[in-house]
């Protein structure tokens, strides 16, 4: 069984495209995924299965939402293994007295084009910064996420792929969350 972390992007936000956690969870175990749990009311669910690739996944996922809630919200998926290493090599944890509330991740749904990597090497959007690393765009936003340009529309708009963000604690409650014991999930 691979373990999978999928982040849904644009639900539950000012109250646009609602879906309680609860009924969200019903819908990936009725798809066949097991220990499905979720985090936070933004659409984090982690979940195992012996299914197809992150890529299928995602598609498979998105599809189920718009049959099931009726709406196209995009889906990035990452599996353990990834989002540990997103964790682990955050280049701006190496800074330092860095304020770890300040870090976020942006998810992207696949390593972006040279072409459009290139167009952002020498731009400064101080004072947030930004390092791309394939599929991840580490941010250090020191002042507010809420008022960054850097934000999912940017990415989209800029890299022509699919972005979603979380803040570092919710990186890091994701990989908890996905690291606890079978035996532990089941008796919550």
């Amino acid at each position: 069984m691979k373990t999978c972390i999928s982040m849904l992007r644009g639900i539950n936000v000012s109250g646009k495209n609602k879906i309680l956690m609860k009924e969200l969870q019903t819908m990936y175990e009725a798809m066949g995924y097991e220990n499905v749990r979720t985090y936070i009311q933004s659409g984090n669910v982690v979940f195992e299965t012996k299914k197809k690739t992150d890529i299928a996944l995602a598609k498979e996922i998105k599809q189920q939402i718009e049959e099931t809630f009726g709406f196209d919200v995009p889906v990035i998926i990452r599996g353990l293994d990834e989002m540990n290493h997103a964790l682990e090599h955050n280049p701006f944890l190496k800074q330092k007295d860095i304020d770890l509330s300040r870090l976020h991740v942006t998810f992207l749904s696949e390593v972006p084009s040279k072409e459009h990597l290139a167009k952002l090497k020498d731009q400064n959007y101080a004072p947030d910064e930004f390092i791309i690393e394939g599929k991840e765009i580490y941010l250090h936003i020191p002042v507010s996420y809420g008022n960054t340009k850097l934000n999912n529309n940017f990415w989209e708009s800029k890299l022509k792929v699919t972005a979603t963000t979380r803040n570092w604690k919710t990186v890091n409650e994701l990989v908890k969350i996905a690291t606890e014991p079978t035996d532990k999930i089941k008796k919550k």
